[in-house]
Formats: structure tokens, sequence, C-alpha cells
């Protein structure tokens, strides 16, 4: 009998690293006063293996790409699954989410693709045109819409651009970890945080990531079912996994009807797969309106579901550092880094800036939140929040659930129009370029209006300043 033990490996090999990790931050006061997370440092200790070590054994960091891309969407549904925290739900600082996340979308775009331009006009003048596109896309929108939109360009004569959105992802989640922690540090020093968060940060039984032996421990899940009958946890991830494969099911459909127009259809087929993750919590709250009006939602746990997240998302930000191609950063390795280095600058004066003007409650936590999932999505992002909100006890990583279907439906003539600078690639008509440059323009007006709205008076009162001040709503 034949049995496939791949992801199991990998499991188990992710599974080590993170314990090595853990037992690493007990042990070193540097990862401990940095509050480096574990499955960053994991990530880190995989790299060199996966890319050295592992292949000769068959072990490729093609298939961590693939858990991580799994992991994400996972994750969305348990998000979307929970029940919204009280005084819930307020409009503003959904669309306020959405409105910052299209924001670095534009200057993502805007930053990559003039970079591209100095780039050929220089140094690399066989540079496909559209390569800036990969920071917004590895940056803001993930690997797995990185992988499968630059596939797709293979039909336009460029090769090897999805490896590349990997790499951008991947570099994305770095520099979102490490800048995501000087941010952290930076708004203790500075008070952007919370009295009370900065008690919770400066605890020292806080800082090795374990708790002390006899310490009181917190409630981490709530039984909703009898055990001898099923138990809480089978039934909540069971919820988790039904809709992931409800969002496999619609997907497959679309892709059907859609094969129907064209090569065109196909296109946007492959799209909407490697944005699985805006349907997988979709349909979570599908599941989550269908348990209510049936009276029934109280058989899901908040905190359970709070595990599953961390779940994911530890497994995830861990497999996703380890996949990151040395090879391929190699080749590309000038423009990958200062693209992604630029853009990284750009993404954590701009978010800290905005956001602070146009939230009102949690601002520094919704700040955290946007920078993560704009330079190495969601994982990270959430992984950054949970460092001050370990148990997501506030509406923020909620309210960038429901934000993330508004962003889709804002977002799909961004995605749409990504292969505009390809035509120039091929025949040379920078036409097609500038009207790329146009529209990433566009969504920064776009956003940058609804902010005056939004921020009112605070939108351009201390405009030198980078955080706005606590004291002067």
């Amino acid at each position: 009998m034949t049995v496939q033990w791949t992801m199991f490996i990998n499991l188990g090999i992710i599974s080590a690293s993170l314990i090595l990790a853990t037992w690493i931050r007990t042990k070193i006061r540097f990862f401990q006063k940095y509050l480096i997370p574990n499955p960053l440092l994991a990530g880190f200790i995989l790299l060199p293996l996966y890319n050295f070590v592992f292949p000769v054994i068959g072990l490729t960091s093609v298939n961590l790409g693939e858990m991580a891309y799994h992991l994400l969407s996972i994750s969305f549904v348990a998000l979307a699954l929970k029940a919204p925290p009280k005084k819930d739900v307020a409009k503003g600082r959904i669309f306020g989410t959405t409105l910052s996340i299209l924001f670095q979308f534009g200057i993502q775009g805007l930053t990559g693709l003039l970079l591209t331009f100095f780039f050929i006009q220089t140094i690399m003048p066989d540079l496909y045109h559209s390569f800036g596109y990969l920071l917004p896309l590895g940056f803001s929108q993930g690997p797995g819409q990185a992988f499968s939109i630059g596939e797709s360009w293979t039909a336009f004569g460029v090769h090897g651009a999805g490896s590349v959105g990997l790499t951008f992802a991947a570099i994305g989640f770095i520099l979102c970890s490490f800048g995501g922690v000087f941010i952290i540090n930076y708004g203790i020093k500075k008070g952007w945080i919370a009295k009370e968060k900065v008690e919770f940060l400066l605890d020292k039984d806080i800082r090795p990531g374990i708790h002390p032996k006899g310490s009181k421990l917190k409630v981490g899940s709530y039984q909703t079912t009898e055990t001898e009958a099923i138990d809480t946890l089978t039934l909540n991830m069971g919820m988790v996994l039904f809709g992931y494969f409800l969002a496999f099911l619609f997907l497959t459909g679309l892709e059907y009807l859609l094969s129907f127009i064209g090569p065109t259809g196909e296109q946007l087929a492959a799209t909407f797969w490697g944005l699985s993750f805006i349907f997988a919590a979709l349909m979570g709250l599908l599941i989550k309106q269908i348990l209510s009006k049936t009276n029934t939602q109280h058989i899901i746990d908040n905190l359970t579901l709070n595990r599953i997240t961390g779940f994911s998302v530890d497994l995830m930000v861990t497999s996703a550092i380890a996949a990151i191609s040395l090879v391929m950063v190699s080749q590309y390795w000038i423009p990958i880094f200062t693209i992604a280095i630029i853009g990284a600058v750009f993404v954590a004066f701009s978010t800290i800036w905005f956001s602070s003007r146009i939230f009102r409650d949690h601002r520094f936590l919704r700040t955290l939140l946007i920078f993560g999932v704009s330079t190495g999505t969601l994982s990270t992002g959430l992984a950054l929040l949970r460092v001050v909100d370990p148990d997501f006890e506030t509406p923020v990583a909620t309210d960038y659930t429901y934000a993330s279907g508004l962003t889709f439906v804002f977002a799909i003539p961004y995605i749409l129009t990504m292969n505009l600078p390809l035509r120039t690639f091929r025949t040379g008509d920078y036409k097609w370029f500038w009207i790329a440059v146009l529209i990433n323009i566009v969504y920064i007006l776009f956003s940058g209006a609804f902010f005056l709205k939004l921020a009112g008076r605070r939108a351009f009162k201390h405009k030198s300043k980078l955080w706005y001040p606590e004291d002067d709503s």
C-alpha cells in the first residue's frame, strides 16, 4: 500500500521548528525584548533547510506555498464565523478599513510601476513592465494571488513571474514582521498604545511567551457540546472546514461558467482562485447567517474559533517564510529588494499617518493590522495584532473580515487592469503602461477623498506629525 506522507512530513517539520523557536524565545532575551513572534523565528530556522537541505530528499518549498494558501483561507472562515462583539458593527470603521487597504493598493502599485520604469530605462531594459505590480500582489494580496496572476502572464511571454510574486510575498512577511515589531516598540516609546496594553507588554511573565509554572491560566475555550456526543473543537473545526469546502464548490462552479467567455474568463477564474480567502470568508458569513436565522448560533464558541485562527496563523507564517526561494531572489535581487524596501518604507509611514486620523477607536491596533496586511497579508497582520490583542478581544480583526468583502468589490477593476503594462512589454507602446499608472493614482485619489470625509478636521490638523495626538480628538 502506497501512502502519501509529504503533507504530514512538512507539518511535522514545521511543528518541530515552532517548538524549537518557543524554547529559544524562553532562553534568549533578544527575542523577548523585541517581542519576536515564535512563527517568525521558526520560519527563519527552516529557510536555509528548505532551500539547500530538504530538496535533496524531495521536499520543496512548493508544498509550503500551497499550505500557506489554504491556511490563510481557513483563518478567514474562522474569523467570519465568530459572533460579533457587542456594539458592533460600525460602518464607518469598516469602510475606513477598506479605504486604508485601497490606499495601499494605489501607493504600492504606483511605487512599483515607477521603479520598474526606472530599471527599464537604466540597468535592466529587458525587465517586463508589469514587474512592479508584483509588489501590491505579493504584499497586499498574498502569495496565492501573486503566484496565480504572475503565472497567467506566461501568455504574454513572461516566465517566472509567479515565483517572483511568491518571493515578494515572502519578503513582505519578513519586512512586515520586523517592521511591525519595530512599530510596536516605537509605539510603546511614544505612548501610542493605551496604558493597559503597555502594562501587558511589559509583563516579564509574558515576554518569554509561556506562562510560568503555577500561574493562573486564562480560559482558552468553552464547551458548547457534550463530549460524548461530539467534541466542541470538532464541531467548530467542522464548521470552518465545511465553509472552506463551500468556497471550493462555489469557485469551481464559477470557473466553469467563466470558461464559456474564453481566455478572458479563464484568466478571471485564475484571479478568483487567488482570492479564495475572500470567498472563504463569505461562506463563513453565510453559515453564520444560517445559524443566526435558525437560532443555533450558540453552538459556535468564539474562543474556540480564536484557537483555530491562531493555529492557522502560526503555521502559515512559518511556512510562508520558509518558502522563500533564495535562487529566484538571486536572479532579480536588485529590483526585488529595491522595490520591496522602498515600498515597505512608504507603507509604514502612510499607514501610521493615514490610520491614526481615519480611525477613532483602537487606533494603534488597527494601524498595526493594516500595516501587516499591507506588507505580509492577513497572516502576519494577525500575528502582529495578537502581540497586543492576544485573544482578539477587540473588534479589529472582525472588522477586517467584514471589510475584506467590500475591499474585494472595489479591487476588481484594479486586478482586471493589471495586464495593461504587459501590452507595453509586447508592443513597446507606453500608452498602456501610463494608463496603469493613472489607475493607481485614481485609487489614491478615491481613498483620499473619502478619507477627508471620515477624518473630518483631523485630516490635516497636525499634518506634520506622523501620529495624530491621542488627546486631540
